[in-house]
């Protein structure tokens, strides 16, 4: 069995679908050099089998919408002083902005570089979401 210390202040990512918590922590965009972060990959799960687990120490300020975007079933534990003050249930957001990034060539975000890449969502089910500028479809779930 692994031992991985609890930590006083920061973030605990729970019940990741095995598997993605490479991607959340890529797209988090948390700076590896300057964070302690545990990643733990395929623990055993009550509820799912396996499941991975991001911790991330002295960072609380996370966009939730990419981790509503990647695992809408995921839970943040919120810590303080070794102990969780708040925990959060993800939801899928209904719009983001410069997270996903339109591939669309002849999208006006592949021209103007200072466009943000907002996208809506058109069909919670399969994270689809609708570029706002050329309709293009992306979805999130599955293949990132």
């Amino acid at each position: 069995m692994m031992l991985v210390n609890s930590i006083e202040k920061g973030i605990v990512i729970d019940h990741i679908t095995a598997g993605l918590g490479a991607k959340i922590l890529e797209y988090l965009d948390i700076d590896l050099a300057n964070n302690t972060v545990a990643f733990i990959m395929n623990a055993s799960s009550k509820k799912h089998g396996k499941k991975d687990i991001v911790k991330i120490q002295n960072v609380i300020d996370v966009n939730l919408d990419v981790l509503g975007l990647i695992e809408p079933n995921a839970t943040v534990n919120i810590i303080e002083n070794g102990q969780i003050i708040k925990k959060i249930e993800l939801q899928v957001p209904e719009r983001v902005t410069n997270v996903i990034k339109c591939k669309n060539p002849r999208c006006v975000t592949s021209v103007e570089i200072n466009a943000p890449h907002i996208f809506h969502l058109i069909d919670a089910e399969n994270r689809e979401y609708r570029c706002e500028y050329c309709d293009e479809i992306v979805c999130m779930k599955g293949d990132y």
